[in-house]
């Protein structure tokens, strides 16, 4: 907005110049979402706390330490949307569908989010929202976006997928790149829904790979670098550099209460729609691919889950003491400190390697 309403009258006063500037915008995106959260913080865990009476349903069967956390309330993520919905439009381009788009996706997670974590709190049950139905609402929204995301990318980039570490090497799959793109959001979505287990092990691999998002996006919606870099070229993809700073803002703001022993948890309404923003914004800049890499910490884990199902159905027997993967290494005696900052560390070095692919090709 901020945009929209001072860029035009940068030629009669000259301080309003940089709003035009994206590395400007994008660190007062950081910073307003990390204030709104601090600010807003207190009251709406205290909202949580008085609507929610005994928080988030515990696993009777899940690991141990985990009874000493009832009462402590879920939706926290409802913290993370607003502070990124208001920065984001605050700072952004509005006049770009990018931007729209990109909301669209974070903030139908959220309420499908919100939706599950109501259930889960007003039935005290675990369970929360029929699975399918969860995905089904998924999907519809996700191929929403990514129709009007093809529909303002320009051919034939909007049905191609960019490969990691080959020069400029562009597959055009044509409308199969519909359902990549889907899947690609929903499995990002869940893949960051199923790592929130653990007070503030989510959060940050999420920051991280927004933080590496917001360098992504700069770079290939600028010409020059996008060129230099061998990279694709995508015209207004800059704005996601905007997004992703107000989302690594929030969730910073998040951490300070998220931090072990955590005054709230997230949820699903912001551990789905996070991972959902993320696949959205790599399908936008064009590294979809290299989400796999960036964000391998949430593919662990999704696939911790996927072999732990499938070795119990074809042979009765269990890999993993506990899935997803963070529950083994706690039925193992793991501290939760200990797992929470080694998982921070495979993060970051995944996100370095990943970063990597715009150079080494």
């Amino acid at each position: 907005m901020l945009f929209n309403l001072l860029a035009p009258l940068a030629e009669e006063f000259l301080l309003f110049n940089l709003f035009r500037y994206l590395t400007f915008r994008t660190g007062g995106a950081i910073l307003t979402a990390l204030f709104i959260a601090l600010f807003a913080g207190p009251k709406v865990i205290l909202w949580l706390r008085l609507k929610q009476g005994q928080g988030q349903p515990i696993r009777t069967d899940g690991p141990e330490g985990h009874l000493a956390k009832k009462g402590t309330p879920t939706m926290g993520g409802f913290l993370i949307l607003l502070a990124l919905a208001i920065s984001t439009l605050l700072w952004a381009d509005l006049s770009s569908g990018y931007v729209w788009a990109v909301l669209l996706v974070t903030i139908g997670y959220g309420v499908i989010g919100f939706a599950d974590d109501f259930l889960k709190v007003s039935k005290k049950n675990p369970k929360g929202l029929n699975g399918r139905i969860k995905l089904v609402f998924e999907i519809a929204i996700a191929l929403g976006a990514v129709v009007w995301v093809m529909m303002i990318t320009r051919d034939p980039l909007s049905t191609s997928l960019a490969i990691p570490f080959l020069k400029q090497l562009m597959i055009n799959i044509g409308w199969f790149f519909v359902p990549v793109a889907v899947f690609i959001i929903v499995g990002a979505g869940n893949a960051v829904n199923l790592t929130d287990g653990l007070d503030g092990l989510a959060i940050v691999p999420v920051m991280i790979a927004a933080g590496c998002y917001a360098l992504i996006s700069y770079l290939v919606g600028n010409a020059v670098f996008s060129a230099y870099l061998q990279i694709p070229s995508v015209p207004g993809a800059g704005e996601m550099a905007v997004f992703c700073g107000a989302l690594t803002g929030a969730g910073l703001g998040f951490l300070w209460f998220n931090a072990p022993p955590a005054r709230v948890f997230m949820g699903d309404t912001g551990s789905l729609s996070l991972g959902g923003a993320l696949g959205m914004v790599a399908v936008i800049t064009k590294h979809e691919i290299v989400l796999a890499i960036i964000g391998g910490l949430f593919v662990l884990e999704t696939v911790s889950v996927i072999v732990q199902v499938a070795s119990y159905k074809l042979t009765g027997k269990r890999v993993f003491r506990m899935a997803p993967l963070h529950h083994h290494f706690e039925k193992k005696g793991w501290a939760e400190p200990t797992i929470v900052i080694r998982f921070w560390i495979i993060a970051s070095v995944l996100a370095l390697i990943g970063l990597s692919t715009l150079k080494l090709r």
